[in-house]
């Protein structure tokens, strides 16, 4: 098993900026692949990044590439997500996410976290 604790989540202005962590403590593998999805209210969850824990492979959904960036302490079993040029239609329910393998289905994790709020005012 894996535990995941989400922190960093909050209430900013649009433009502002937050920094999400994600610390996975239990089962852990080289080739772990860990991830960050979001649902709003109404809506279905969706992803948003996910990066290979060994290689350091990231990818993102098209409408934060080049304002969010996935990385990964490895020697802290953390991943963050920093989120820059906050928009009001990235409040959601932020998600860490964790798989035992980095794959192409960047939909498909194994192992969430609870989940912490970010809220982005107009």
């Amino acid at each position: 098993q894996v535990q995941l604790v989400e922190s960093g989540g909050g209430l900013v202005q649009a433009g502002g900026s937050l920094r999400l962590s994600c610390a996975a403590s239990g089962r852990t593998f080289s080739g772990n692949a860990m991830g960050w999805f979001r649902q709003a209210p109404g809506k279905e969850r969706e992803f948003v990044a996910d990066i290979s824990l060994n290689v350091g492979i990231t990818y993102y959904r098209d409408s934060v590439k080049g304002r969010f960036t996935i990385y990964r302490d490895n020697a802290r079993n953390t991943v963050y997500l920093q989120m820059n040029s906050l928009k009001p239609e990235d409040t959601a329910v932020y998600y860490c996410a964790a798989k035992a393998f980095y794959s192409i289905n960047h939909g498909s994790y194994d192992y969430w976290g609870q989940g912490t709020q970010v809220t982005v005012s107009s």
